[in-house]
């Protein structure tokens, strides 16, 4: 999932430094709006806060794969809603002062009534429910929903194409 390269890179204002580059997949993370305007919301563990963490979908862009295909893929696949339209709305870094990762926010329009069985991953559970837009935008007030890129996908998403 990840690798560290040791950089020696001068800096544009001419300093020799060392630095730690974790290399990473790139990434996609879902808006899965439906068209009463209901959210596709998931909790799953994370070990990274060693708790339930209440996001948006998201997940791995496979080699060979688009963002679109690997986004209407995890949709399907955590939570087993269809993708009928899969549009990119911009891509965002994390954690740029260390590491490579870029993800692309991604939003989906899905029926509700179009349901496949899920398909996880062998090391992941994913509970998934519909939301509606109004309370996940509460949601991220109160820091119930506080993952960089769920909150980047909410706020894109209400500023600019909403």
């Amino acid at each position: 999932m990840f690798a560290v390269d040791q950089l020696h890179i001068k800096t544009p204002d001419g300093l020799k430094v060392e630095r730690d580059l974790i290399k990473t997949d790139p990434t996609i993370t879902i808006l899965a709006i439906s068209p009463d305007q209901k959210v596709v919301m998931t909790s799953e563990y994370r070990a990274g806060v060693n708790s339930d963490s209440v996001s948006v979908p998201a997940g791995i862009v496979n080699p060979g794969e688009t963002a679109e295909h690997a986004a209407a893929r995890e949709l399907r696949e955590e939570t087993g809603y269809v993708a009928k339209s899969v549009t990119k709305m911009t891509r965002i870094t994390s954690s740029e002062g260390f590491m490579d990762q870029f993800a692309d926010l991604m939003l989906i329009k899905f029926n509700p009534e179009e349901r496949v069985p899920r398909h996880f991953d062998k090391d992941e559970f994913v509970n998934s429910e519909l939301v509606p837009l109004d309370q996940v935008v509460e949601w991220v007030k109160e820091g119930k929903v506080n993952t960089a890129q769920a909150v980047s996908s909410i706020g894109y998403y209400m500023m600019f194409l909403k």
